[in-house]
């Protein structure tokens, strides 16, 4: 058996710092919101467990695919294994989650090829320990985020226009960010309904800023349409618009690399895995029948 699945790009609306927690991790408000835009992951069945990658300098044991699948493994006591293709797409160092859609998208994948029974509330466990952002991608749903973006509350009723995103190229290092005593780290906290009403910020926005004019650059551009904003720590920044032939225009005239998409309420891994797993039932019925 083989299948192929996205790994989906997300965005943040907004990122308020609300405080640093004696550990060193951020208390944060978000709202996460995903786009078509994705990486592509292969699955096939295997005895052992491999991993390859279209960009080799990303095909390593720290992969987050590879620690993902290896995580799966320890917990549900798994003895067999798989082979996995990523296909990369989406920047490293860009804001929009590639490496841990990677591994929400790697466990969800084993989870059915194995067929390991785990749930997703049990697959997100698995999936906080490799990155604070890759439960959101397991849920699938557009969400409110709190904590360290753990604390997830789906969020059902919000647009999907065509998002221009731009790449400037110069990749960010969250920590670099996180670290820099200039950040800001004491923004008040919101609901969910005052920033569907009067909107929000990007904390990390004027730090990023500093360290990489090109992320500055970028924005600046960009705003001359309208509004625009950064996503996570960076690098890309993004802007809705009224259609795709709008957002398509103005990407061919950008500063710097880009891509055009739609935002998803729902994850575009989420729509496939469902497809796969109808497809697996009737599949299955045929054989019955027979």
């Amino acid at each position: 058996m083989s299948f192929s699945l996205p790994a989906p790009a997300k965005i943040n609306l907004f990122l308020h710092i609300l405080g640093r927690r004696a550990d060193g991790y951020h208390q944060l408000q978000t709202l996460f919101q995903f786009l078509e835009h994705a990486d592509t992951l292969r699955f096939s069945a295997a005895e052992q467990l491999s991993f390859t990658c279209d960009q080799p300098a990303l095909a390593g044991t720290d992969n987050l695919v590879w620690r993902a699948a290896e995580a799966l493994r320890r917990e549900t006591g798994y003895g067999g294994g798989a082979r996995i293709a990523l296909h990369k797409v989406l920047p490293c160092g860009g804001g929009l989650g590639g490496g841990s859609s990677d591994a929400a998208t790697t466990l969800l994948a084993l989870n059915e090829l194995w067929q390991t029974g785990l749930s997703l509330s049990e697959l997100a466990g698995i999936g906080l320990t490799l990155g604070a952002d890759v439960p959101v991608f397991i849920a699938g749903q557009s969400a409110w985020a709190e904590g360290i973006g753990e604390r997830l509350t789906p969020v059902i009723d919000l647009a999907e226009p065509w998002m221009l995103v731009l790449i400037p190229a110069t990749p960010v290092a969250t920590a670099l960010i996180f670290n820099d005593p200039a950040l800001t780290r004491d923004t008040p906290a919101i609901t969910l309904s005052a920033f569907l009403a009067q909107g929000g910020r990007n904390d990390c926005e004027d730090t990023v800023c500093r360290h990489f004019p090109a992320v500055r650059s970028a924005l600046s551009w960009l705003r001359q349409f309208g509004q625009a904003a950064m996503t996570g720590t960076g690098a890309c920044v993004f802007q809705a618009c009224v259609d795709e032939a709008t957002a398509r225009r103005r990407l061919e005239s950008a500063p710097c690399a880009g891509f055009v998409t739609q935002a998803r309420t729902r994850s575009p891994l989420h729509v496939a895995l469902a497809q796969l797993q109808s497809d697996r039932q009737v599949e299955f019925r045929g054989v019955a029948k027979r």
